[in-house]
This record gives structure tokens, sequence and C-alpha cells, in this order.
């Protein structure tokens, strides 16, 4: 995802260089700045058979008949950042993709220099229960240029602000949320096995998951940052599921 409205956190060097290394590729299905690389004997992203795309203000005003008629299975919508920060379209894109049964989630942008019971408060205010929605998403990124955040973040502190708002999401909602990592974050904070039982959204847009981020068992993975869809001006992430069509629907069918 990677565009905040305040990019926030320090976490030194080795977060710099790494962010340079992950967020530099783009998709086969879209050209961009980068190939996606065939890595021999591992899956394309187009072997999988269940894709979607994720959204925010940045996509515009979107034509969401356009955007089911083009195959999209699922799509997951910025609805908050912070403590009091709400995606200027969070409403309508939530409305439109409910309106053309396309099955649609909500995340939340983690600021880490707010109280993070504060911000899964903001989650709550903005995002409504509703049982036809996927489960929701904490968006837990490295964004080591922020101007107004800069606390060093460590593992053991992050790891305590993520089990704040992972289980109050869960009690709130009733469903176990959705983990977003990008390669850096994961490296330097999740790595060690951390959340291994919550299901995980990476971002790999150069190689398959398992390359960069091991034997860590995945559920979506954000494959271009560059790709286009019908419905759609300009650039948007195109993601794919882990699983079959049936694993899908039993993912969709699951607890409400």
């Amino acid at each position: 995802m990677r565009v905040s409205r305040f990019p926030c956190l320090a976490l030194g060097a080795l977060f710099a260089l790494a962010i340079g290394l992950a967020g530099c590729g783009g998709g086969r299905r879209g050209g961009g700045d980068g190939i996606f690389d065939l890595d021999e004997g591992l899956p394309h992203p187009s072997d999988y058979p269940i894709h979607g795309i994720d959204v925010s203000k940045y996509q515009g005003d979107i034509d969401w008949n356009a955007v089911k008629a083009s195959g999209v299975k699922f799509v997951w919508i910025k609805a908050t950042e912070g403590g009091d920060h709400a995606d200027e379209k969070f409403t309508a894109n939530w409305a439109g993709a409910k309106s053309v049964g396309i099955p649609h989630g909500a995340y939340h942008f983690v600021y880490w220099c707010r109280p993070p019971s504060e911000e899964v408060s903001w989650f709550e205010q903005n995002v409504p229960i509703e049982d036809d929605s996927l489960p929701p998403v904490l968006d837990v990124e490295a964004t080591p240029t922020s101007q107004t955040c800069h606390r060093h973040l460590e593992r053991e502190s992050a790891i305590a602000d993520m089990k704040v708002m992972l289980e109050e999401m869960e009690r709130h909602y009733g469903r176990r949320p959705v983990i977003y990592t990008s390669v850096d974050f994961f490296e330097a904070i999740l790595s060690d096995g951390a959340f291994s039982d919550y299901p995980i959204w990476v971002r790999s847009t150069k190689h398959h998951p398992s390359v960069r981020y091991g034997s860590r068992k995945w559920h979506f993975w954000q494959f271009q940052a560059d790709g286009y869809t019908p419905g759609i001006v300009g650039h948007v992430d195109q993601n794919a599921y882990y699983g079959t069509s049936a694993q899908w629907q039993a993912f969709l069918d699951g607890p409400k």
C-alpha cells in the first residue's frame, strides 16, 4: 500500500535499505518500474484463481460495475489511519463494492505515534459491522521518512501494540483480523513467528512470497502496485488469494 497521509516511523538504516529493495517492482500484468521474476518451480500470480484489488482515495471515483464485470473477486478498502484520519473515499468505496456484490473489507494503516487503543477505536467508529464483509485488516509497515513520528520501533513494543489492536478488532467484528505487511517490517518485527496464527497479506512485487517470507504461510499476496483494472483510472494494487475457489468460498463463509 505504502501511501500514507503522514509516512510514519523511523526504524533505522536497515529498514531504509530494505524499503529500497522491497518497493521497486511491478507485476507481469502491468509494466511499471520492474518485471516480476519467474521464480523457477514456484507459482506465478496467474496460477492462483482468485484475484482482487485494494483501493483508497488515490483511485478516485470508481465504476464498481466495471470492476465487478472485469472479474475482480474481492477488494480491500482503506478506512482509517492513526487515530483521527478517515480516508475520504471510504464511505463511497464501501457502498459501491457492496452494491455490486464484490466481497469487501476495510483496512487500518497504523501510525506508530498514537496509542493503539485510540487507533482501533477510531477504526471501529468508521467501519460498520456487516455480515457480508471480509475480516478487518491491520496494515503494519515501515515508513521511516515521517516528519511527524520519530519513534524508533522495537520488536517487543510493536508486537505489544499490534496485540492490542488485533484482539480488539476480533472482539468487535467477530472475525480474526488479517495482517498486511511489507518485507522490511516482516523481517524486523514478525520473522520470528509472531502472530503466526493470524492470516497474513504480504507485499512482494518481484518474487513469490516464499522467496521473501520464507516458510510463513500467507493468505493474500500483493504482487503488483502498478496494475490496471477496468473502472479505475490509473494504477491499482493487484492481489491474489492463496487457495482454490472452494477454499475462497470457505474463507467467505467463515465465522461471522
